[in-house]
């Protein structure tokens, strides 16, 4: 199977007690639970059996610890996570709906990951062929966003297949809006994109949504992604288009379910490039990736039915329990 490197923050998500507006009146409590969208990718890849590696930075601190713990607990190669004393380790508090649907309040910037440096990376860490993984959150601030389009630059030219989960956190950002312009270089620089419906709509701005996805496709954009809820995912390519239904499920927190869709995407092409090769026609083939969608889609539909990140992130024997 070709490795899978993922790169960003690892945080902590301090999970409400409360859903929706039941029971204004009781008392709330946060429940920790390690997350992270490329940390949960790097979990997600691991607990499917592929070998999976995370880069990035936490805090010397109790969070840190917890984190660095659970990564390890759960298969991932934590040899090029690196700790520092000089910010904490990120908090995000998460609040829920009825239906699952979740809010962020972020306790970043100042962070840990956001340190992050081209001189943290391991020596010879794209020397072997694999699949890098991004997502948007480590371009918010302009330091960790040169380390993160250099870094991806770093892997192409290694010859890796990269991947890139836009991933929006608009509140992530000092404006309070993601920049379109700078998320649309890192977008470019993949191979393999994924995006939710809402972040088409938003990095389109005004222009049509299929004009705005063809730019990627020739800007080298091998294969596109785009989620909609528990709604149809459509996947394009520059000579293909399906649209697969995901299982129905009851949500119960939905924090994890494009992590794990991503992850269930990314391990899926790990062990189709083990044999393939990071060059071969993958993209071209419309029915290796029609099943690896919806088995990504599966994967999604287990994470939202559990709450947390980690901790919700199938196995192999948990998509076979799985019904639709």
């Amino acid at each position: 199977m070709t490795p899978v490197i993922s790169f960003g923050e690892a945080l902590v998500d301090m999970l409400s007690s409360r859903l929706g507006e039941s029971d204004p009146t009781a008392t709330e409590t946060f429940t920790p639970y390690a997350g992270g969208a490329p940390a949960n990718v790097a979990v997600a890849c691991a607990r499917l059996g592929v070998p999976s590696r995370f880069l990035g930075m936490l805090g010397e601190d109790h969070f840190g610890d917890f984190l660095a713990r659970e990564l390890t607990s759960h298969g991932v190669d934590t040899s090029g996570v690196v700790r520092t004393r000089q910010a904490r380790t990120a908090l995000a508090f998460v609040s829920r709906d009825a239906s699952g649907e979740r809010t962020f309040d972020f306790y970043r910037p100042p962070a840990a990951d956001l340190l992050y440096r081209l001189e943290h990376l391991p020596t010879g860490v794209f020397a072997e062929p694999a699949i890098v993984h991004f997502c948007t959150n480590s371009l918010t601030e302009p330091a960790i966003a040169e380390t993160t389009l250099a870094m991806a630059e770093m892997a192409r030219r290694a010859g890796c297949l990269v991947s890139v989960d836009a991933n929006l956190r608009h509140n992530l950002w000092a404006s309070g809006q993601a920049d379109i312009t700078l998320v649309t270089r890192l977008l470019d620089a993949a191979w393999l994109l994924k995006l939710s419906s809402d972040e088409l709509g938003y990095l389109s701005a005004d222009h049509p949504a299929d004009a705005w996805l063809a730019e990627r496709l020739a800007a080298g954009v091998k294969a596109i992604v785009i989620t909609d809820g528990p709604g149809e995912v459509r996947l394009l390519g520059a000579s293909l288009e399906r649209r697969v239904t995901p299982p129905t499920v009851q949500a119960v927190d939905t924090t994890a379910g494009g992590d794990a869709f991503i992850g269930g995407l990314l391990a899926e092409l790990s062990a189709y490039l083990g044999s393939a090769g990071i060059h071969g026609d993958w993209h071209r083939d419309a029915d290796f990736l029609s099943r690896a969608v919806d088995t990504a889609c599966r994967c999604g539909a287990h994470a939202v039915t559990r709450p947390g990140a980690y901790v919700a992130l199938p196995t192999h024997e948990d998509l076979a329990r799985l019904k639709g």
